[in-house]
């Protein structure tokens, strides 16, 4: 019989990270839950007293995320599989976002990754085994208008977690960027900042509301499934697309980008390199 494994997952008070850590639990293994706020785990806590630990985490504080990650180390006797899924949404164009919005946004979504990362490869390393698995976005492969700067964070996450998917496989260590689509995390609601609107920019804001509609997106839960086989795969990939549409998507995208450098093909062979 397999022993249970330890799950460190961020982010975990709600969305993706609650799914996550409710789908752990279920399967008996141990969660170390880690968010700024854990109070929403009170009732998963209730129900798991002995396999869920909460740890309250603000990722974007470098020192803070080394205590913690000692802290879980320790809780269960060590770290299985890692979750970087702790994030936020800044809403609005590139010229109307301040400086403060994007080093904060981009201290959680791409920094305190990195942190966890760092933090947490010692212990795996000493183990000879691990996985992490870095919560990135379908839309990391290219910008869109009025959520640039998530995209670019996602986008940064997913090059740095192939890097380093390179750098530690030696050590029996397996990183998989852990690509999105849309679904209902309630982001929006509670997850979400907002730039102050430029009025140039509201002809492009309706239609991209417009494009986009109302639909929220399947639940978080229906994701977990998949999350879980992935953390048993004995060779997984470096990067996976969540979801049939997304991964339709994203292949659309890429086709249309690969039309674009062909369509200027002649100008980029009239320089050397």
């Amino acid at each position: 019989m397999t022993s249970a494994r330890t799950w460190l997952i961020t982010g975990a008070s709600r969305g993706l990270g609650r799914a996550f850590a409710e789908a752990a639990l279920s399967a008996g293994e141990r969660v170390v839950a880690a968010a700024r706020n854990v109070e929403p785990l009170a009732d998963l806590a209730e129900r798991h007293p002995r396999d869920l630990v909460c740890l309250p985490l603000d990722v974007s504080e470098r020192r803070a995320v080394f205590r913690a990650v000692e802290r879980a180390a320790a809780v269960f006797g060590g770290l299985d599989v890692v979750v970087n899924n702790a994030g936020g949404l800044l809403y609005g164009m590139v010229e109307e976002a301040t400086e403060e919005q994007i080093r904060d946004h981009l201290d959680v979504n791409f920094f305190g990754a990195v942190w966890v990362a760092q933090a947490v490869i010692p212990h795996l390393r000493a183990r000879g085994s691990g996985r992490i698995l870095q919560i990135t976005s379908m839309g990391s492969g290219g910008g869109m208008a009025s959520v640039g700067f998530y995209g670019a964070g996602k986008a940064a996450l997913d090059s740095v977690s192939e890097a380093l998917a390179m750098e530690v496989e030696q050590f029996g260590i397996k990183v998989t960027a852990v690509q999105m689509g849309g679904y209902d995390t309630g982001l929006f609601a509670s997850g979400t900042t907002r730039t102050a609107s430029d009025p140039a920019y509201d002809t492009l804001r309706a239609r991209l509301a417009e494009m986009w509609g109302d639909g929220a997106g399947p639940a978080p839960a229906t994701a977990a499934p998949l999350i879980m086989e992935l953390a048993g795969l004995p060779d997984p990939p470096r990067r996976l697309i969540v979801g049939g549409r997304s991964f339709d998507q994203v292949l659309e995208m890429g086709r249309a980008r690969t039309e674009q450098y062909l369509a200027w093909e002649s100008l980029s062979r009239t320089a050397p390199g």
